[in-house]
């Protein structure tokens, strides 16, 4: 599975970190070139490699983590997505005054994919803080992960990295019915959910 993150932030990094541990190679990009991120990938060890945004977008499978009023720079020269999986992170709020952006009452998730043409986006990654993101287990548990999307084979690939890194996942359904998980609003961002046995 050949996987990428746009975006090396508090999120991408995290992302990260939970790809290596779990033994899976990631490329990560950022606006500001590979040769920046030449001690976070000393860090992650060799299953981490820089790249360029573009590289990234080539991803089976590409995280965007960035902030929302950098979401558009980061993805024009990206594409075509033919299909291929993007996992959405990103929330529309940014530092430092955490005031979210008008969408006109659409989910961020539907804003998103509507800048991503032809890819199927998988909303995930985005409702817990990267500390909690950083420890799929906890208190005896997996950690709980929302995920939804418009595609089922693509959500189902998501759930089984979701798994994979060990994570408890559970579908939300449609990007309108995952609305819950996303800020602003939303009543489960934030939570922190641990599913026993």
């Amino acid at each position: 599975m050949n996987i990428s993150i746009i975006g090396a932030g508090a999120i991408g990094t995290a992302i990260a970190r939970l790809l290596v541990n779990a033994g899976v190679p990631v490329s990560i990009a950022n606006s500001r070139g590979p040769q920046t991120l030449a001690s976070l990938t000393a860090e992650l060890g060799p299953l981490a490699k820089a790249v360029n945004v573009r590289e990234a977008g080539q991803a089976e499978i590409v995280f965007l983590a960035v902030n929302w009023s950098k979401i558009a720079d980061a993805v024009q020269k990206v594409g075509p997505w033919d299909g291929r999986i993007v996992i959405d992170a990103t929330n529309p709020i940014e530092a430092p005054l955490f005031k979210a952006f008008d969408l006109g009452g659409k989910p961020s998730s539907q804003v998103v994919a509507q800048m991503l043409p032809g890819a199927h986006l998988v909303k995930a990654f985005n409702h817990l803080t990267p500390a909690l993101l950083a420890h799929p287990s906890a208190e005896g548990g997996k950690r709980v992960l929302f995920y939804s999307g418009e595609h089922g084979p693509s959500k189902q690939r998501v759930a089984g990295l979701i798994d994979e890194l060990g994570f408890h996942g559970i579908d939300l359904g449609s990007l309108e019915q995952g609305l819950p998980a996303q800020f602003p609003g939303g009543p489960l961002p934030g939570l922190n959910l641990v599913k026993h046995g």
